[in-house]
């Protein structure tokens, strides 16, 4: 069928941008003493490239590192999933209790009830009052808390480093600063010799750190400045949980990052970018036990005037007000500071409101294998919300479309704790099943760009690393106010790109290690999400055997780590490795 003209204006020539890589989260696999690349499988299992990936709901930490890019000078930041060891070490650095709850066994029914816990946080705050979710002011405003993403930043001089929660959803970046009341940082002889390094920051320690008075236009709550804030902006910010809040006042220091140059060897330059953030003095609630999700910080990547890439982009750093985010179909990501997308990507207009503008779009249909139907909606692209949330009757369009066109038998999960599984639309895989057939699933957007979901599904696993089923992972927006949203797991195997600048929305399908080399990624690429399938795909399972361990990107993988017959070789075998691994 022919793509209808879309109505926004043509793209501009490719221009230089700042490049924000990422590694693969080093989730343990069994060794089942396959050769590596069939061990690793990237833990895929993709209804289109033959692995389901039980990263559909990973969140991930972004960690400040070099890394080299072909096609542009870069500086990175290193990717990490929410549950991943090295957040871990963070949290527990901070000092903060880690309830069995706070991190549960990927792949099981509580991993998912956990994540499926953050979005209704996040989706409590999302229909606020028009006066923005972002906000400076005191009171019953809200802003959105939690996330899928961290990022280990270095702020001022001396530099201070913090690992803070990423979201596209938020504009805000805050870090803990002259502390009244904060997570407790404990000494280096709690951390270890490998712990991160917590260093405090303070305005009146940092050379380069400048005051936000409060007649500076990114002051959003002028009324609030007394004697008590000597002159400075303050902010405070409310959290849905319960008495979680983060206030202080508004700082500008430098923002720490390296722009490397394309060619092997050639050195990096150091950039330090001006930025507000907000110094938090007194932190309350989820963020002095550690469970706020945002372990040391918040960094927004959304519209407003206040965020990382509008301040990136206001300096000169970047030739793009845009950035992208990568989101590998096997735990890899990517983030890149004014990178406008290629000449081939498909696009579609953002819908903007003049109050509280989010990177909202339009879609006009919705396809399920050969069927299509069409379904008027607009979503919020949310990068830190793990599923997608659609309200009826779109939810059941899709649902009911997927539902009859697959042929497993149907049952409900439980999670077997407080929270209730999230997913109402799961099937049980047979012990001796031989093969799996997924239709492909795709949202038509507004001016008729195919959006493809590489991952409309995940695998639930029980407690001793066995693959039990899979559940579609979309839930019914229930709430009043009817604000769906397209979560990371339907953004898997995309690049996605926020062009603000044209006030358009771009994506590709991608290999988030094309032209790119990061410091814990296996060498191994998995190649670019193929063309959709005309059927549903087949798969062809093999058991996991529940022997060994060992972290993907411990030795080096060949670049062209299989062909997609080799790939489909592996079959539900990659799905039992991925909740072994997970389990583990």
């Amino acid at each position: 069928m022919s793509r209808p003209p879309q109505t926004h204006q043509p793209r501009p020539p490719p221009r230089p941008h700042l490049s924000c890589n990422a590694c693969t989260a080093r989730l343990p696999v069994l060794d089942l003493g396959a050769p590596r690349h069939h061990v690793m499988a990237h833990a895929r299992y993709s209804h289109r490239r033959t692995g389901l990936l039980l990263a559909v709901a990973v969140a991930v930490v972004v960690v400040a590192s070099l890394v080299a890019a072909a096609d542009a000078s870069s500086f990175g930041f290193d990717l990490h999933h929410r549950f991943s060891p090295v957040v871990r070490r963070w949290a527990e650095a901070r000092g903060g209790p880690l309830a069995a709850d706070r991190w549960p066994a990927r792949g099981t029914p509580e991993y998912y009830s956990a994540l499926s816990r953050h979005d209704r946080a996040r989706r409590a705050l999302a229909g606020g009052a028009d006066d923005g979710l972002l906000t400076f002011a005191a009171g019953n405003d809200t802003y959105q808390s939690g996330t899928l993403y961290y990022a280990e930043v270095e702020l001022g001089t001396p530099n201070a480093t913090f690992l803070v929660a990423l979201d596209t959803g938020s504009d805000l970046f805050w870090v803990p600063c002259d502390c009244r009341q904060c997570a407790t940082i404990p000494s280096a002889n709690a951390t270890g010799p490998d712990a991160p390094p917590l260093r405090p920051y303070s305005p009146r320690r940092s050379s380069t750190s400048e005051q936000v008075a409060c007649d500076n236009p990114l002051c959003g709550r002028r009324n609030g400045c007394s004697a008590a804030t000597n002159g400075s902006c303050p902010y405070e910010v409310q959290y849905v949980s319960a008495n979680t809040s983060s206030s202080g006042v508004l700082v500008q220091d430098v923002l720490h990052l390296t722009r490397e140059r394309p060619g092997p060897g050639a050195a990096g330059e150091a950039l330090q970018a001006p930025v507000v953030f907000g110094c938090g003095q007194v932190q309350t609630g989820a963020f002095l036990d550690g469970g706020g999700g945002a372990v040391d910080g918040l960094m927004g990547l959304g519209m407003g005037k206040v965020s990382v890439p509008s301040a990136l982009a206001a300096s000169g750093l970047v030739a793009s007000d845009s950035f992208s985010m990568c989101f590998g179909d096997d735990g890899v990501g990517r983030v890149n500071f004014g990178d406008a997308g290629s000449r081939g990507q498909a696009e579609t207009p953002f819908t903007v409101r003049s109050l509280n503008p989010t990177y909202n779009v339009s879609f006009t249909s919705i396809g399920v294998g050969s069927e299509s139907v069409a379904a008027e909606f607009a979503a919020v692209m949310d990068s830190g919300t793990s599923f997608t949330y659609l309200s009826d009757p779109e939810y059941t369009q899709l649902a009911t479309k997927f539902n009859s066109q697959v042929s497993e038998r149907r049952v409900n999960f439980s999670s077997g704790s407080a929270d209730p599984f999230p997913f109402e639309y799961c099937y049980r895989l047979s012990p001796n099943q031989t093969e799996v057939a997924m239709p492909d699933v795709s949202l038509t957007a507004k001016g008729g760009a195919l959006f493809p979901v590489t991952q409309p599904f995940i695998p639930v696993g029980d407690t001793t690393g066995r693959a039990v089923g899979y559940c579609l992972a979309i839930m019914r927006n229930d709430m009043a106010i009817g604000i769906d949203i397209i979560g990371q797991n339907f953004m898997t195997g995309l690049k996605v790109v926020f062009d603000r600048e044209r006030s358009v929305l771009g994506w590709e399908k991608f290999d988030c290690y094309r032209n790119a080399r990061v410091a814990d990624a296996p060498d191994g690429s998995p190649g670019p999400s193929s063309a959709p399938a005309a059927g549903p795909t087949k798969i062809t399972p093999r058991q996991n055997d529940g022997s060994g361990s060992g972290y993907p990107g411990a030795a080096p993988l060949p670049r062209s780590a299989g062909s997609r017959n080799a790939a489909a070789a592996l079959g539900l075998g990659c799905l039992y490795l991925l909740l072994a691994a997970a389990l583990v």
